[in-house]
């Protein structure tokens, strides 16, 4: 029987736009995938529904803990607070450093792309995300386009990109290919 595939789920311990986190959690899990959640540390994190705080989820492992060569991709959620924290946690931005060097696809949707640019591995690259972070992404080399869903294959690396909770059935559908799991 093959392996199944891990797909690491970044989020930090509030802010996490819930559906954005269930939502493509289910559909790795509907297509074989074993999802894991990583956060700052144990325990649990807090969803919103936008600024309404929703369900809590437990954390698998942290991202001091994880490896890139444990999963064969990962899924950056959005949310506003989840973004902003979870781009300034140096152990998400150094995992996201060695997924990308492994070559394994990453698809973040909505304010996900922000540990993206802060990752520095945006230059050069297509993808979308809400709209107020184009700005960043333009200053960290990277191009935005208005897009329901962004597929970006370069150099060996798959990046899928979404703007909001609306575009989460061509998100899941276009990160499930690149996980090799559609």
């Amino acid at each position: 029987m093959a392996e199944q595939k891990k797909i690491a789920f970044l989020v930090a311990s509030e802010g996490i736009e819930q559906v954005e986190l269930t939502d493509p959690w289910a559909q790795v899990e509907k297509a074989g995938g074993v999802p894991r959640l990583l956060a700052p540390k144990l325990g649990e994190v807090q969803g919103f529904n936008h600024l309404t705080p929703a369900d809590t989820f437990p954390v698998d492992t942290t991202y001091a803990d994880a490896s890139a060569d444990d999963y064969d991709g990962a899924v950056i959620p959005g949310g506003v607070a989840n973004s902003d924290f979870l781009r300034t946690e140096p152990d998400a931005v150094a995992l996201v450093k060695a997924l990308v060097a492994a070559g394994k696809p990453i698809a973040a949707i909505c304010h996900g792309p922000w540990l993206l640019v802060e990752s520095d591995v945006v230059r050069g690259k297509m993808l979308t995300s809400f709209p107020s972070l184009q700005t960043d992404i333009r200053n960290a080399g990277g191009d935005w386009a208005d897009e329901e869903v962004r597929v970006c294959d370069m150099n060996g690396w798959t990046l899928v990109t979404s703007r909001n909770p609306d575009d989460l059935p061509a998100f899941n559908r276009e990160a499930l290919k690149a996980f090799d799991l559609g």
